[in-house]
Protein backbone atom coordinates (compact mmCIF):
# COMPACT_ATOMS: atom_id res chain seq x y z
CA UNK A 1 0.00 0.00 0.00
CA UNK A 2 1.15 3.45 -1.01
CA UNK A 3 1.87 6.05 1.76
CA UNK A 4 -1.04 8.31 -0.66
CA UNK A 5 -3.70 5.60 0.42
CA UNK A 6 -2.18 5.30 3.55
CA UNK A 7 -3.08 8.84 4.56
CA UNK A 8 -6.10 9.22 3.13
CA UNK A 9 -7.29 6.21 5.05
CA UNK A 10 -5.74 7.77 7.91
CA UNK A 11 -7.38 11.30 6.66
CA UNK A 12 -10.65 9.41 6.53
CA UNK A 13 -10.89 7.89 9.90
CA UNK A 14 -9.73 11.01 11.67
CA UNK A 15 -12.88 12.53 9.91
CA UNK A 16 -12.67 16.24 8.08
CA UNK A 17 -10.78 18.38 11.02
CA UNK A 18 -7.91 15.48 10.30
CA UNK A 19 -6.17 16.91 13.95
CA UNK A 20 -4.11 19.67 14.66
CA UNK A 21 -5.45 22.30 17.27
CA UNK A 22 -9.45 23.23 18.02
CA UNK A 23 -10.05 26.79 17.04
CA UNK A 24 -10.00 28.57 20.79
CA UNK A 25 -9.38 25.40 21.99
CA UNK A 26 -13.28 25.07 21.54
CA UNK A 27 -15.04 21.74 20.79
CA UNK A 28 -17.06 20.80 17.57
CA UNK A 29 -20.02 21.65 20.13
CA UNK A 30 -19.34 24.77 21.61
CA UNK A 31 -18.24 26.76 17.86
CA UNK A 32 -21.44 25.08 16.66
CA UNK A 33 -23.20 26.71 19.39
CA UNK A 34 -21.48 30.01 19.21
CA UNK A 35 -22.47 30.06 15.22
CA UNK A 36 -26.48 29.30 16.39
CA UNK A 37 -25.97 32.35 18.82
CA UNK A 38 -24.43 34.33 16.44
CA UNK A 39 -27.54 34.20 14.03
CA UNK A 40 -29.69 34.59 16.44
CA UNK A 41 -28.16 37.62 17.76
CA UNK A 42 -28.91 39.05 13.65
CA UNK A 43 -32.69 37.80 14.79
CA UNK A 44 -33.35 39.98 17.44
CA UNK A 45 -31.09 43.37 16.58
CA UNK A 46 -33.36 42.98 13.57
CA UNK A 47 -36.49 43.07 15.71
CA UNK A 48 -35.31 45.51 17.94
CA UNK A 49 -33.99 48.10 15.53
CA UNK A 50 -37.26 47.81 14.21
CA UNK A 51 -39.37 48.23 17.56
CA UNK A 52 -36.14 51.37 18.10
CA UNK A 53 -37.67 52.83 14.31
CA UNK A 54 -41.37 52.65 14.73
CA UNK A 55 -41.01 53.61 18.22
CA UNK A 56 -39.07 56.83 17.08
CA UNK A 57 -41.68 57.89 14.69
CA UNK A 58 -44.25 58.57 17.18
CA UNK A 59 -44.12 61.66 20.09
CA UNK A 60 -43.72 60.93 22.95
CA UNK A 61 -46.67 61.58 25.67
CA UNK A 62 -45.84 64.97 26.83
CA UNK A 63 -48.81 65.81 29.96
CA UNK A 64 -48.57 64.79 33.29
CA UNK A 65 -48.15 61.06 34.16
CA UNK A 66 -52.11 61.52 35.90
CA UNK A 67 -53.68 62.60 32.97
CA UNK A 68 -52.09 59.78 30.81
CA UNK A 69 -54.83 58.13 28.28
CA UNK A 70 -54.14 55.86 25.38
CA UNK A 71 -53.77 57.77 22.45
CA UNK A 72 -53.21 56.55 18.38
CA UNK A 73 -51.41 59.86 18.14
CA UNK A 74 -48.41 59.19 20.76
CA UNK A 75 -46.33 56.20 22.19
CA UNK A 76 -47.42 54.76 25.61
CA UNK A 77 -45.21 55.55 28.68
CA UNK A 78 -44.39 52.17 30.11
CA UNK A 79 -44.48 53.03 33.56
CA UNK A 80 -48.12 53.52 33.47
CA UNK A 81 -48.88 50.70 31.12
CA UNK A 82 -46.75 48.08 33.04
CA UNK A 83 -47.98 48.94 36.57
CA UNK A 84 -49.84 46.29 37.59
CA UNK A 85 -48.59 43.19 40.29
CA UNK A 86 -50.42 40.10 40.75
CA UNK A 87 -53.02 39.34 43.45
CA UNK A 88 -53.39 43.36 43.86
CA UNK A 89 -55.79 45.31 42.64
CA UNK A 90 -55.61 48.97 41.93
CA UNK A 91 -52.02 49.80 43.12
CA UNK A 92 -49.97 52.01 40.79
CA UNK A 93 -46.49 49.91 40.97
CA UNK A 94 -44.80 51.09 38.15
CA UNK A 95 -42.66 48.32 36.63
CA UNK A 96 -42.50 46.61 39.75
CA UNK A 97 -43.17 43.44 38.53
CA UNK A 98 -41.27 43.36 34.94
CA UNK A 99 -38.42 44.54 37.89
CA UNK A 100 -38.79 41.27 39.84
CA UNK A 101 -38.98 39.11 36.57
CA UNK A 102 -35.90 40.43 35.25
CA UNK A 103 -34.34 39.84 39.10
CA UNK A 104 -35.35 35.93 38.58
CA UNK A 105 -34.37 35.79 35.04
CA UNK A 106 -30.64 37.04 35.66
CA UNK A 107 -30.39 34.88 39.43
CA UNK A 108 -31.03 32.00 36.88
CA UNK A 109 -27.31 33.14 35.19
CA UNK A 110 -25.96 33.10 38.40
CA UNK A 111 -27.29 29.72 39.43
CA UNK A 112 -26.09 28.17 35.56
CA UNK A 113 -22.78 29.68 36.49
CA UNK A 114 -22.71 27.49 39.03
CA UNK A 115 -23.83 24.54 37.29
CA UNK A 116 -21.21 24.75 34.55
CA UNK A 117 -18.44 25.57 37.09
CA UNK A 118 -19.28 22.11 39.06
CA UNK A 119 -19.37 20.54 35.71
CA UNK A 120 -15.59 21.01 35.63
CA UNK A 121 -15.03 19.81 38.60
CA UNK A 122 -17.37 16.63 37.84
CA UNK A 123 -19.27 17.23 40.77
CA UNK A 124 -22.99 15.72 39.59
CA UNK A 125 -24.45 16.40 42.76
CA UNK A 126 -23.98 19.83 42.56
CA UNK A 127 -24.90 19.92 38.79
CA UNK A 128 -28.01 18.39 39.54
CA UNK A 129 -28.71 21.51 42.68
CA UNK A 130 -27.47 24.24 40.48
CA UNK A 131 -29.58 22.87 37.32
CA UNK A 132 -32.69 22.44 39.43
CA UNK A 133 -32.46 26.23 40.93
CA UNK A 134 -31.85 27.31 37.03
CA UNK A 135 -35.25 25.11 36.04
CA UNK A 136 -37.39 26.91 38.76
CA UNK A 137 -35.90 30.48 37.79
CA UNK A 138 -36.22 29.66 33.80
CA UNK A 139 -40.22 28.01 34.80
CA UNK A 140 -41.09 30.76 37.08
CA UNK A 141 -39.81 33.55 34.38
CA UNK A 142 -42.59 31.98 31.89
CA UNK A 143 -45.12 31.82 34.49
CA UNK A 144 -44.60 35.77 35.36
CA UNK A 145 -44.64 36.89 31.27
CA UNK A 146 -48.28 34.59 30.89
CA UNK A 147 -49.80 36.71 33.65
CA UNK A 148 -48.43 40.04 31.98
CA UNK A 149 -49.57 38.79 28.81
CA UNK A 150 -52.93 38.45 30.76
CA UNK A 151 -52.89 41.58 32.17
CA UNK A 152 -52.14 43.72 29.20
CA UNK A 153 -54.99 41.57 27.06
CA UNK A 154 -57.52 42.41 29.36
CA UNK A 155 -56.38 45.74 29.94
CA UNK A 156 -57.64 48.38 32.98
CA UNK A 157 -61.65 48.81 34.10
CA UNK A 158 -61.81 51.95 32.20
CA UNK A 159 -59.82 51.41 29.31
CA UNK A 160 -59.46 54.40 26.49
CA UNK A 161 -61.24 55.67 24.19
CA UNK A 162 -60.21 55.36 20.58
CA UNK A 163 -60.66 56.10 16.97
CA UNK A 164 -59.59 53.45 14.80
CA UNK A 165 -59.79 51.44 11.32
CA UNK A 166 -61.32 47.70 12.41
CA UNK A 167 -60.68 44.72 10.19
CA UNK A 168 -63.74 45.45 7.83
CA UNK A 169 -61.54 48.78 7.19
CA UNK A 170 -64.43 50.90 8.86
CA UNK A 171 -64.01 53.75 11.32
CA UNK A 172 -64.97 52.78 14.69
CA UNK A 173 -64.78 54.60 18.00
CA UNK A 174 -65.15 53.26 21.23
CA UNK A 175 -63.63 52.60 24.70
CA UNK A 176 -61.01 50.00 24.29
CA UNK A 177 -60.06 47.28 26.95
CA UNK A 178 -56.77 45.79 26.47
CA UNK A 179 -54.91 44.73 23.50
CA UNK A 180 -54.45 42.40 20.49
CA UNK A 181 -52.97 42.93 17.12
CA UNK A 182 -55.61 45.42 15.80
CA UNK A 183 -55.69 47.80 18.58
CA UNK A 184 -55.21 48.03 22.23
CA UNK A 185 -56.01 50.64 24.75
CA UNK A 186 -52.76 51.65 25.33
CA UNK A 187 -51.42 53.41 22.06
CA UNK A 188 -50.75 52.51 18.41
CA UNK A 189 -51.56 49.40 17.12
CA UNK A 190 -48.11 48.70 16.28
CA UNK A 191 -46.88 48.79 20.24
CA UNK A 192 -49.37 45.81 20.82
CA UNK A 193 -48.01 44.05 18.03
CA UNK A 194 -44.27 44.72 18.95
CA UNK A 195 -44.91 43.74 22.32
CA UNK A 196 -46.97 40.38 21.51
CA UNK A 197 -43.65 39.38 18.62
CA UNK A 198 -41.05 40.16 20.59
CA UNK A 199 -41.21 39.41 24.02
CA UNK A 200 -43.09 36.11 22.46
CA UNK A 201 -40.06 35.34 20.39
CA UNK A 202 -38.37 36.00 23.76
CA UNK A 203 -40.27 33.59 25.59
CA UNK A 204 -40.47 31.29 22.97
CA UNK A 205 -36.52 30.73 23.59
CA UNK A 206 -36.88 30.90 26.96
CA UNK A 207 -39.06 27.47 27.00
CA UNK A 208 -36.66 26.05 24.45
CA UNK A 209 -34.16 26.86 27.24
CA UNK A 210 -36.49 25.35 29.90
CA UNK A 211 -36.67 21.80 28.12
CA UNK A 212 -33.14 21.83 27.62
CA UNK A 213 -32.34 22.37 30.86
CA UNK A 214 -34.45 19.61 32.23
CA UNK A 215 -32.70 17.31 29.51
CA UNK A 216 -29.15 17.86 30.99
CA UNK A 217 -30.54 17.73 34.28
CA UNK A 218 -31.87 14.70 34.09
CA UNK A 219 -28.64 13.16 31.73
CA UNK A 220 -26.65 14.29 34.41
CA UNK A 221 -28.67 12.76 37.41
CA UNK A 222 -28.57 9.32 36.23
CA UNK A 223 -25.03 9.32 35.67
CA UNK A 224 -24.72 9.93 31.31
CA UNK A 225 -22.10 12.52 31.59
CA UNK A 226 -19.83 10.87 34.34
CA UNK A 227 -19.93 8.18 31.85
CA UNK A 228 -18.77 10.18 29.08
CA UNK A 229 -16.07 12.11 31.63
CA UNK A 230 -17.15 15.24 31.03
CA UNK A 231 -20.70 17.45 31.50
CA UNK A 232 -19.74 19.90 28.17
CA UNK A 233 -23.39 19.60 27.64
CA UNK A 234 -23.65 21.63 30.46
CA UNK A 235 -21.55 24.56 29.57
CA UNK A 236 -23.09 24.35 25.76
CA UNK A 237 -26.70 24.48 27.49
CA UNK A 238 -25.51 27.50 29.75
CA UNK A 239 -24.07 29.57 26.41
CA UNK A 240 -27.37 29.50 25.04
CA UNK A 241 -28.96 30.33 28.27
CA UNK A 242 -26.85 33.07 29.29
CA UNK A 243 -27.59 34.88 26.10
CA UNK A 244 -31.62 34.05 26.61
CA UNK A 245 -30.80 36.11 29.78
CA UNK A 246 -28.76 39.14 27.71
CA UNK A 247 -31.31 39.20 25.04
CA UNK A 248 -33.89 39.88 27.91
CA UNK A 249 -31.70 42.76 29.20
CA UNK A 250 -32.15 44.27 25.82
CA UNK A 251 -35.53 43.70 25.44
CA UNK A 252 -36.47 45.18 29.11
CA UNK A 253 -34.42 48.13 28.36
CA UNK A 254 -36.38 49.15 25.40
CA UNK A 255 -39.65 48.02 25.62
CA UNK A 256 -39.84 49.00 29.42
CA UNK A 257 -37.11 52.35 30.18
CA UNK A 258 -37.14 54.11 26.80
Amino acid sequence: MSAHSTAIGVSSKRGIWGGGNEPLKASYGKLMMWFFLLSDIFTFAAFLITYLSIRVSYPAYAGPAGDFVGSNEYWPVPELVFDAIPFVHGVHAPLVFVGIMTFILISSSVTMVLAVEAGHRNDRNDVVKWLLWTILGGATFLGCQAWEWNHFIHGTDSGSALTYINSLNNLVSEVVHGANLNVNEYGPASFAQLFFFITGFHGFHVTIGVFLLFLCFYQAAVGIYDGRGHYEMVEKIGLYWHFVDLVWVFVFTLFYLI
